[in-house]
């Protein structure tokens, strides 16, 4: 109590120290007697002191009533001693330092202003002027200039014009009032009317001048911090578009890209490099792309237009309309200053909030609803076929399931997906091959023995008794076959079109070994007429000499003596290759796929197959600098025009369109299934500007990419810049590569995609997104991936891809051979036909479980009784890694594995594998056909416009009306900000916990089973990470399926699973960028989940540590250590980088990030993981 009492005196006693010095210093105003210099002296010096080691002082003298500021200036502007002066301009900076804008405005409402320019004009008058006394009156004017209205009466009372007069040309005197003198101006010139003032004045001219001369004289690099100065105040005043266009009046892009060139040699002049950078980046002129309409080059009519959204407007636009630009390319420049006043202090708490999250607790709790009358929902019944299926005509085993052995299974068992060394003892059993002779009739023996409850429509089936009598020497267990080298050359593209006799391929069931000595072809027997060149014949002849399989696995003694002689046989681990792929049935696939183009070609790694190289493939390290370098050279193009080529070389948009026939362009093509290329222009020999298509019936979304390249000569970089994304960032700026197939190294038994590229970074364009196609925002930009690629073999045909290309005719394909290769009197394995899509292609649905014991009453309750695990994937085409994922799953669940059968006997497994086959089959990014995005239709599917999501819905809603909830819910994604593999769910009291809502979820009890199967995959799983999981609810995500199936159906485990599309930074994939086989291991791991939660839910049954038992309290207790609202929010997860490069912010009102002087490479760190979307745009990344 007594220290309370003294501290209580002791603040009276400051006080009224305060204001007894204050009324000193009024009294010494009004007195004006001669000799009380010293006195004022002595008084402000008094006041300086409390000022600086007392915050209540400065609160005293700033508060409401105060006339504390009055007196301070009163003396200022009276006073003429100078250390009188000095004390005060150090008590107005100390003031302002800590008080911010707030007490900077008192300042400017109090008449300082006025009196600060007085005291600035008549030191200027000085010769030579005071220095000490001119800092510190631009060191205030600083901190007062940059609050708008601030610096708008700063610029009225002609304190611009005088910094033009104090800063000048190179000199060694005065160089620290230059400095500040510089930095009050930058200040200054932020306010648009400062700027429009300076333009007017020609002072941009001026500072360009000043640049320049500094430049040149500064030879040692010691006044860098006055050369940085003067860019600020030119990237102030370019802010505008009046200042930007003086800018390249007065040659600025050169001067800049001149004098940046100059400095790149020495490292610690990269500030002035990077705000250079900065600054021409902002400048370039804005250009349209160069196309005629920004909508796809492909249309479809809908059969039913949306009344209202993205589509509706789509469709009203006028036929005549320019949808590529607007008429203004940035923002208006009409706004009045009050639009940009309290820009920072209001911004204080917005890092922290986040509006998305659901706060309302009675729209959180899960409501069960049907939501269509049950009568309707018997539609569905037939799908469920399981629950009334009696097994009366089955032949069924009534003792335990004899388990599977190798010579029992076409072509090899379905091995568990794995990477690296994870083979499970179960799975490795070493079969490298089997009797084709023995194949062939094992497939013929396994069709006819099929169920007929078994059996797929007709259209779905292969019956043609050419395509399932395979030829004697032909493989079945690999995943690819090649072609010889002879024939690379004529080899243009496989084709759909009608062949003619003459055209007929022979599908590479010819092997041929080549000797020095002499060469042994081997005759060949069968034909696949369906296959055609496209503009000429692929093959002449009557007979065809084929290259060796790709990678065969065969141990025939025919294929022993084959292959004796050369030693050129390759056998790879059954492990390493999919059991899944054949061409010749890729082809008939392809034959039944519908796309709106009217596809007749297929891409070769679709035909050929893919297997995961052998090499680990490292996330690359990003090169310093490398973004700079890329605008410089973009930069180029504006200075150096002439050197600029501007040829089109291939156009999706305009029909008369030739390839060229110049041997040094490059050809492009995308017109094959899942392909995506628009146009494309050269700019330099070997430099191509690449533009993407738009998803259908929509006028953006592009990202992903799918193409052919050929014509290429080797040991020459060739630099592709894809130049119209639109995400503010990427993971191709944190390792990321895109991914190329090389024929040439199929044919050399290599089919692999690869990650490839050089100088790969993403960042903010030239070019000019429309209004029409920003949701109504003008002023924003597109986004350039680029990379530079080396090809290994000339004249190749090489592919190139966002991801891992995974077609609907690929899963068409790969689903049938699955359902020829298992063993029906173990695995039930069903595929039905959920609906056909709006191009007429069909939705597959595919259900597999263990077949009962016996057809015994207590062995069908069992099977019957079964929980249902619902999978759904690919609602979003260009995330082609969720395929891969479920293609891991599909693999396993069909496999041998003992783990697999205990799976299969616990759950009835319910998948639709393909949720948007229409836009898979398209080349879309993200939407249908319908223009929309289907994983935003949960809600309220329309039948007509998204049939997949209606009658998936309907198939959940069917099970909650029959009371067979499923146990799991989940649809597998691809993420492209982020790394690793996680999930997203549903948790009522999560979500509140990121809200002020506290209070209501005090008392709130949920079951914490939603965080089991994410826990123990993050413990199996090595791709998987718990720590970027969320279980946030938010508004914008209300109709996704993911909170669609919790909310409305009452799955409790309802979850998205993203997988990255770049690498992992966590686990034992930690700095590998993510392949195939880590993407369908993941799929099998999900598998291990799913059996390791039924045995945490029936530990009785199971002998399983307790310690596993209790990991759902363990959950729950980590929970609240959850740092991020969500990842969906959080779409970014990565560190900035050093360079000022600030090409997300979509304003031209940049940030201003000081730079280190003396600038490093960054070290990456997880500082950023708590942005939301709204900052995550506003960082500065390179």
């Amino acid at each position: 109590m007594n220290k309370v009492k003294l501290s209580s005196e002791k603040s009276v006693s400051t006080n009224s120290r305060t204001m007894s010095l204050l009324s000193q210093l009024e009294k010494i105003n009004l007195d004006s007697v001669l000799g009380e210099a010293d006195n004022a002296r002595y008084v402000t010096s008094k006041i300086l002191h409390l000022v600086q080691s007392q915050e209540k002082t400065r609160k005293e003298m700033t508060s409401k009533g105060s006339t504390g500021i009055e007196v301070i200036l009163s003396t200022l502007e009276n006073t003429r001693d100078p250390q009188t002066i000095l004390n005060i301009l150090n008590i107005l900076i100390e003031l302002v330092s800590i008080g911010g804008g707030r007490r900077a405005s008192v300042l400017v409402t109090k008449g300082g202003t006025q009196i600060l320019l007085q005291l600035l004009l008549n030191a200027n008058r000085e010769s030579p002027p005071n220095e000490e006394l001119m800092v510190l009156l631009h060191t205030l004017l600083a901190k007062i200039g940059p609050k708008a209205v601030n610096a708008v009466s700063l610029g009225k009372n002609g304190v611009v014009e005088l910094m033009f007069k104090i800063i000048g040309p190179f000199s060694k005197k005065n160089t620290s009032l230059m400095k500040v003198a510089l930095d009050t101006l930058a200040a200054l010139l932020k306010s648009k009317t400062n700027a429009r003032r300076a333009v007017d004045r020609g002072y941009v001219h001026v500072l360009l001048t000043i640049y320049v001369d500094w430049h040149r004289h500064d030879s040692r690099h010691r006044y860098m911090l006055i050369r940085k100065g003067v860019l600020q105040c030119i990237k102030s005043v370019t802010n505008i578009k009046l200042g930007r266009k003086a800018f390249i009046d007065a040659n600025g892009m050169k001067i800049l890209y001149n004098t940046s060139q100059e400095c790149l040699a020495v490292r610690t002049l990269d500030p002035l490099v990077n705000t250079s950078s900065l600054i021409m980046r902002k400048c370039f002129p804005k250009n349209r792309l160069p196309l005629p309409t920004i909508k796809s080059a492909f249309h479809f009519q809908l059969p039913v237009i949306p009344a209202s959204g993205p589509v509706a407007q789509l469709y009203n636009l006028p036929p005549d309309v320019d949808d590529v630009v607007d008429e203004s390319d940035d923002n208006d420049d009409a706004e009045t200053e009050s639009e940009i006043e309290n820009e920072i202090e209001d911004d204080k708490d917005q890092h922290f909030k986040n509006d998305d999250i659901e706060t309302d607790i009675n729209k959180l709790k899960p409501r069960q609803e049907l939501g269509r009358p049950l009568e309707e929902l018997k539609m569905y019944e037939k799908f469920f076929p399981e629950l009334s299926e009696n097994f009366q005509e089955c032949d069924l085993v009534s003792e335990e399931p004899k388990p599977f052995v190798p010579d029992a299974n076409l072509g090899g068992p379905i091995v568990v997906p794995t990477a690296g060394e994870e083979v499970s003892a179960e799975a490795n059993l070493s079969v490298k091959g089997i009797s084709l002779k023995e194949s062939n009739s094992l497939l013929t023996e396994e069709c006819n023995r099929r169920p007929a409850f078994l059996e797929l429509p007709k259209k779905d089936s292969i019956k043609d008794s050419s395509l399932l009598q395979q030829n004697d020497q032909r493989k079945l267990l690999p995943s690819c076959q090649c072609l010889s080298q002879e024939i690379v050359k004529g080899l243009d593209r496989i084709s759909l079109q009608n062949s003619t006799k003459s055209d007929q391929y022979y599908a590479g069931c010819v092997i041929k070994k080549e000797n020095k000595a002499s060469l042994t072809p081997l005759a060949c027997s069968k034909t696949c007429e369906h296959v055609s060149p496209c503009g000429g014949s692929l093959f002449e002849g009557s007979s065809v000499h084929l290259g060796k399989l790709c990678c065969t696995g065969v141990d025939s003694e025919e294929e022993d003596s084959r292959s004796s002689s050369s030693g050129e046989q390759v056998v790879l681990e059954v492990s390493d290759v999919s059991p899944v792929h054949d061409c010749d049935l890729y082809i008939e696939m392809v034959k039944n796929t519908k796309s709106i183009p009217e596809y007749s070609e297929v891409a070769y790694p679709d035909y050929f197959g893919h297997i995961p190289p052998p090499f680990k493939e490292p996330i690359l390290e990003r090169p310093y600098g490398v973004q700079r370098t890329k605008i410089s050279q973009d930069i180029e193009r504006l200075i150096h025009q002439n050197d600029i080529i501007d040829r089109v070389v291939y156009d999706l948009d305009n029909s008369s369109w030739s390839v060229p026939e110049e041997a040094d362009v490059l050809k492009f093509n995308s017109k094959f299934e899942s392909g995506n290329l628009r146009k494309v222009i050269q700019i330099r020999k070997n430099e191509y500007d690449l533009i993407l298509n738009s998803d259908i019936n929509s006028n953006h979304y592009h990202q992903w990419f799918y193409f052919e390249v050929s014509g290429m000569k080797t040991g020459i970089g060739y630099r592709f810049n894809i130049i119209n994304c639109e995400k503010s960032n990427s993971q191709f700026n944190y390792g990321m590569q895109p991914l190329m197939y090389s024929v040439q190294e199929a044919l050399n038994s290599r089919p692999s995609w690869t990650r490839v590229g050089t100088d790969i970074c993403y960042y903010k364009n030239h070019f000019s997104r429309s209004s029409i196609a920003a949701g109504g925002q003008k002023g924003k930009s597109y986004y350039t991936i680029t990379f530079t690629v080396t090809f290994q073999h000339k004249d190749d045909v090489c592919y190139f891809a966002y991801h891992y290309p995974y077609t609907y005719s690929t899963l068409k394909m790969h689903l049938q051979k699955l359902e020829s290769m298992h063993n029906p009197q173990q695995i039930y394995f069903r595929q039905d036909v959920l609906c056909e899509t709006l191009a007429g292609n069909s939705c597959p649905l595919v259900t597999i479980t263990a077949m009962p014991e016996s057809n015994y009453y207590d062995h069908i309750c069992q099977f019957r009784n079964r929980p249902y695990i619902f999978l759904s994937a690919r609602v979003h085409p260009g995330e082609t890694n969720a395929s891969w994922v479920m293609k891991g799953t599909l693999e396993y669940l069909m496999s041998n594995n003992p783990n697999a059968q205990s799976l299969r006997e616990s759950y009835i497994f319910k998948i639709i594998p393909m949720l948007n086959p229409d836009g898979v089959i398209n080349g879309n990014h993200r939407c249908s056909l319908s223009g929309e995005d289907l994983n935003r239709q949960w809600q309220n599917p329309n039948p007509d416009l998204h049939p997949t999501i209606y009658h998936a819905k309907g198939l959940l809603q069917y099970l909650a009306a029959i009371k067979r909830l499923p146990l799991v819910y989940c649809d597998y994604h691809g993420h492209s900000r982020k790394k690793n593999v996680f999930m997203y769910g549903c948790s009522i009291k999560e979500t509140m916990w990121h809200t002020n809502v506290n209070a209501a979820s005090c008392d709130l009890m949920e079951d914490p089973g939603y965080r089991t199967l994410p826990k123990i995959l993050s413990q199996t799983a090595p791709a998987f990470c718990m720590g970027s999981c969320s279980f946030v609810v938010e508004k914008s995500k209300e109709s996704t399926a993911r909170v669609v199936v919790w909310r409305e159906i009452g799955v409790q485990r309802s979850y998205t699973m993203e997988s990255t599309l770049c690498g992992c930074d966590q686990g034992k994939y930690k700095g590998l960028q993510i392949g195939t086989r880590e993407l369908e291991e993941m799929g099998a791991k999900f598998c291990v989940g799913l059996l390791r939660l039924k045995r945490m839910s029936s530990p009785l049954e199971y002998n399983l540590p307790s310690s596993l038992l209790d990991i759902e309290n363990e959950l729950i207790e980590s929970s609240c250590k959850v740092t991020s609202p969500t990842t969906y929010v959080l779409d970014e997860d990565e560190p900035r980088f050093l360079e000022e490069v600030d090409y997300s912010a979509e304003s031209n009102d940049d940030q201003d990030i000081e730079l280190a002087e003396n600038a490093g490479d960054y070290e990456a760190t997880n500082q950023e993981d708590g942005l939301s979307d709204s900052d995550s745009t506003r960082i500065l990344l390179s």
